[in-house]
């Protein structure tokens, strides 16, 4: 059979491939994000005793109304927000199916999306797949900050949407009150539709506040913002997040989500629900996450890396041009195959696959894990 490709430049993902050469090598794996201990013990007996309840038949399409409400609850007490259960709120097979789904539900032939780089790996191809044409800004290393003019040249009568991800993955950068407030200030009088991925918003260090798009009026009329229990509850594997809209936003996305995925799965979603009931389970995970980077960033102080440490997100960066003039892709690679620990090469994440000599480690393991991949750093 012959068939042209609807993503044409498209093959494995570095995740997959950095992974893959872990597993091989017996590495250490610090690429994928994902952690290497086990969920709360309370959150799985809350799941299997939603089994034993009898939840296991379809959820309702937006999801599991004691979850919804859980969720609205909680952007009601952190951010003085209110998101409506019954139509601004939907559950969903992670955040990047909500992401992919808002794309579907809102990107046309010939719009225009403008994402930031370093950007994560699922924004583009959706774009893509829908027609659209992905415009990008690049961050610029060592501060990635966000160049405001840059973004303002870039808006055009076809940009339809803008896709901003904080705290940042895979850079470990928070967006300030000052970035909100200048894109709130570009958006305004506008039809663009601003996505934002806040996938790590309880993860945040050195008392920093995470600025999400629903504190900001303007924003929130005109946002969609993409969240994910994977990230907040150490399960990635179980793939349930959500996304919160106004409901003219949301109508259109359940349009599309009735189709491609329809409903979770349901004793998931009532096991969370239940487990949210405890604020504690979400509040206390940035002091928890902050002990991780704090230790791996001391065990790797004397190393030859160059190091800003992350602002949020169980991810830090280094930069390792003081080691080698390689690629940060043969870097990683030889990192993983002749010293036995695996990154991510940030290359990559950028526009053009621009190569500022950084890889990206996830510090969501044990303190054993990290003491071992430590030793490894130093010995360069």
């Amino acid at each position: 059979m012959r068939h042209i490709s609807k993503l044409p430049q498209v093959g494995t993902t570095i995740f997959t491939e950095m992974s893959a050469l872990a597993n091989k090598h017996d590495a250490i794996n610090l690429s994928q994000g994902f952690p290497n201990f086990k969920s709360d013990k309370k959150l799985m007996e809350y799941v299997t005793q939603a089994m034993h309840s009898g939840y296991n038949q379809y959820a309702p399409m937006a999801g599991n109304m004691e979850l919804r409400q859980a969720i609205a609850n909680k952007f009601q007490s952190l951010y003085n927000s209110s998101y409506q259960t019954d139509t601004e709120i939907t559950v969903t097979a992670g955040a990047t199916q909500a992401i992919f789904t808002i794309i579907s539900a809102f990107v046309k032939l010939e719009d225009e999306v403008i994402i930031f780089r370093p950007a994560y790996d699922c924004y583009e191809p959706a774009i893509t797949l829908h027609g659209g044409k992905t415009v990008s800004v690049q961050l610029e290393a060592p501060n990635y900050l966000v160049n405001w003019d840059d973004v303002e040249a870039k808006i055009s009568s076809k940009t339809k949407m803008i896709i901003i991800n904080t705290p940042h993955n895979p850079t470990g950068t928070l967006w300030t009150k000052s970035d909100m407030l200048k894109l709130q200030e570009l958006t305004k009088n506008t039809n663009i539709i601003v996505l934002s991925d806040e996938v790590y918003e309880h993860i945040i260090f050195d008392d920093e506040k995470h600025q999400s798009v629903c504190l900001f009026s303007e924003l929130k009329m005109r946002s969609f913002i993409t969240a994910s229990f994977g990230k907040t509850f150490h399960n990635t594997g179980w793939k349930v997040g959500y996304c919160c809209a106004p409901e003219v936003l949301m109508k259109e996305f359940k349009k599309v989500h009735q189709f491609n995925v329809f409903s979770v799965n349901h004793p998931m979603q009532k096991g969370l629900a239940d487990y949210m009931q405890t604020p504690s389970h979400y509040l206390e995970l940035s002091a928890f996450y902050q002990q991780k980077r704090d230790l791996f960033l001391k065990l790797i102080k004397d190393s030859k890396f160059k190091v800003k440490p992350s602002k949020g997100t169980y991810f830090q960066i280094v930069d390792f041009s003081n080691i080698t003039d390689e690629s940060d892709v043969d870097f990683a690679k030889r990192l993983t195959v002749d010293y036995k620990l695996a990154s991510i090469p940030l290359s990559g994440f950028n526009e053009n696959n621009r190569d500022d000599s950084v890889l990206r480690f996830c510090f969501a393991k044990t303190d054993e894990t990290l003491e071992k991949a430590a030793k490894i750093l130093c010995s360069l």
